[in-house]
């Protein structure tokens, strides 16, 4: 745009007449100086008025000492008709500080070379600017990404919180369309409610430079131009991509909490019902003797221990529930699970096992070792839907300092090595790094929860123990299992136990609410000699007590039941008899309570379901000198 200082001298001004009229009427303020020395020669009204300098302060000046040239502008070069553009800072009398543009033009003036000086006063100019990048800044430090764009889409502002969140600098995003850079989609129901009432407030989902997805608070605001239309759209996005993953989190955790809040209301139920069942077998064992039926008996138990290991299973995994942990030899435990895959798997899968005699013994619970191997396995027969091999492997090892340094986790010493490989689809290594994540899988969906390896990598870490993984695409994949090995030697599994010494004719008072439980009790102690009182509750149970406690031996109680539960229970019968014997039985004992019943005395604890051995080897214990350290009978 042209101003006043882009024009030529006029012709006139080369008269001195009329140039010394022109000169003094010009709005402007105009000087002429010396070319050599600078010293002010000539003044004009207008620069008098500006300045606050009188003509003869002016004329015993030079030009340099009102004006110094400023630093970060740049000059533009004149001709014959037009003067050199500077801008340039002057001073007034009174101290105050102009900014100025001035075009200087080389003159003849008074037979001698001059310079004549014409000035416009940008000091306003130059203070909007200078407030319009500080504003910049300002919004350059804010944490939100601020953009404007015009009704195009063109981005016409970009902040530095735009450039951190999606990666894109300003001079990159200037001009560019919102369309083709991080905008995926146009939301036009957005930009209709936003022409309707100025402003539009939601969530998007965005992309950023190097592809991530950033999910932000969009806050959209119409800006109008003087005349009330339209012009552009100040757009606010704050991110909360962290945020929706950790609720995502948050939403997976209450449905673990969930999982676990059924599984323990279940696992009561559940075992309840499994303990009649299994105590019945070793009832029903001594009643028959032919081989058929002690096969399906076996059977029978087998299956009944197996829901219970798997209801055990759940609260593990659900709530941390710590299993029973026993010296035990892997191989038996791979054996038992080829046996099971050859019968489940398809017969495409071929399994194979392979373990020395001497294989090391390890210190685990024997049902969350069954599980890591499952999971492992079932993993291996889904990547192979065509067929292939499965390979079960276990060997002793002995972990050195460069080992362990490669494998974070890995402590010195023997283990053993669980070793299942597989012929089928392998892994790439990003798919490998999310492997052990919560709720990732790479099944289609409703045929994975993404929590099998999750469990594995737990249950591993709890035995401490370490996990290793090798895969390669069409090749296959191997995951190693390393376990600390025990110093204790296994016994021979097929090695018959001591008999259990039948009683003599004790009184054991039994309280549980399960009608099935109490029967399969009483059937299980008259059996092996024992005398029994039964009670549906604590109420009973503490009328019972009172009336026969000089003859009562033992109590055997659960802990959940109306009217009195098993805790109270106790504690109302250490009061009548501090030395009362007590075995406190539970389909899900929970750690508070087991704190408490310790530190009322008690020392026996069985687990639902439980044996007629179990229960046995129990009630033997808890009848002997109360002396010994509180046991858990899993």
């Amino acid at each position: 745009m042209a101003t006043v200082l882009d024009a030529p001298i006029p012709p006139q001004l080369e008269s001195e007449a009329s140039f010394q009229l022109l000169f003094h009427q010009h709005p402007l303020p105009m000087w002429v100086v010396d070319a050599e020395s600078l010293a002010f020669i000539v003044v004009n009204d207008a620069a008098v008025k500006k300045y606050g300098f009188s003509r003869d302060e002016f004329l015993a000046m030079t030009m340099d000492q009102i004006a110094t040239p400023v630093e970060d502008s740049s000059s533009v070069p004149g001709d014959d008709a037009h003067g050199a553009s500077t801008a340039w800072r002057h001073k007034t009398k009174d101290g105050s500080t102009l900014f100025v543009e001035s075009t200087w033009h080389e003159i003849p003036f008074a037979a001698r070379d001059a310079v004549l000086v014409l000035t416009l006063d940008r000091t306003e100019q130059r203070r909007a600017e200078q407030r319009n990048r500080e504003q910049a800044n300002l919004l350059n430090l804010a944490s939100d990404a601020i953009i404007v764009r015009d009704l195009d889409n063109v981005v016409l502002f970009w902040n530095q919180g735009a450039a951190r969140l999606y990666g894109w600098t300003t001079q990159e995003m200037i001009g560019a369309k919102t369309l083709d850079t991080f905008v995926k989609e146009r939301n036009y129901e957005a930009e209709i409610e936003l022409l309707k009432t100025g402003f539009w407030i939601g969530q998007l989902t965005h992309q950023s430079k190097d592809g991530r997805p950033v999910i932000v608070n969009s806050r959209w605001t119409l800006v109008r131009d003087e005349e009330g239309s339209p012009k552009s759209v100040l757009v606010i996005n704050t991110d909360v991509t962290e945020t929706r993953k950790l609720e995502s989190q948050f939403l997976r955790a209450q449905r673990l909490e969930g999982i676990g809040t059924l599984a323990s209301g279940i696992a009561h139920d559940l075992n309840n019902i499994l303990s009649p069942i299994l105590m019945s077998c070793g009832i029903l064992r001594r009643e028959f003797e032919d081989e058929d039926t002690l096969k399906m008996l076996s059977i029978i138990e087998g299956s009944a221990e197996r829901g219970a290991g798997i209801v055990k299973q759940v609260l593990t995994f659900a709530r941390g529930v710590e299993g029973e942990r026993v010296l035990l030899q892997l191989k038996h435990l791979v054996s038992e699970l080829a046996k099971v895959m050859a019968q489940t798997f398809p017969r495409n899968i071929d399994i194979q096992t392979n373990f020395p005699p001497d294989l090391w013994t390890v210190v685990g619970d024997a049902t969350q070792l069954h599980q890591v191997l499952l999971n492992l396995c079932v993993n291996a027969r889904d990547a192979m839907p065509q067929g292939g091999s499965i390979r079960l492997a276990a060997e002793n090892v002995d972990i050195d300092q460069h080992f362990a340094s490669m494998n974070p986790g890995a402590q010195l010493g023997p283990h053993v090595v669980l070793r299942a490989s597989d012929t089928g689809t392998g892994m790439s290594p990003e798919t490998m790094e999310k492997i052990f994540d919560p709720f990732f899988t790479t099944k289609e969906v409703g045929k994975g929860t993404g929590l099998g390896l999750a469990t594995v990598i737990g249950i591993v870490k709890s035995h401490g123990g370490f996990l290793t993984v090798q895969s390669e695409i069409g090749v296959g994949t191997t995951f190693s299992v390393f376990l600390p090995a025990s110093q204790e030697k296994g016994g021979d599994p097929a090695k018959e136990e001591e008999p259990i010494a039948r009683g003599n004719g004790e009184l054991v008072l039994v309280v549980d609410d399960e009608p099935p439980i109490r029967e399969a009790l009483v059937r299980t102690l008259t059996a092996n000699n024992f005398r029994v009182f039964t009670a549906e509750d604590g109420s009973d149970a503490l009328a019972l007590y009172f009336q026969r406690r000089s003859e009562i031996s033992l109590v055997i109680t659960d802990i959940s039941m109306g009217q009195m539960d098993g805790v109270q229970l106790v504690r109302s019968l250490r009061k009548v008899d501090p030395k009362v014997r007590v075995i406190v039985s539970s389909g899900h004992m929970q750690k508070e309570n087991v704190v408490v019943l310790e530190g009322m005395g008690v020392k026996s604890f069985l687990d639902k379901p439980y044996t007629a051995e179990k229960l046995l080897r129990s009630v033997q214990r808890a009848l002997k000198a109360g002396s010994e350290e509180p046991e858990v009978v899993k």
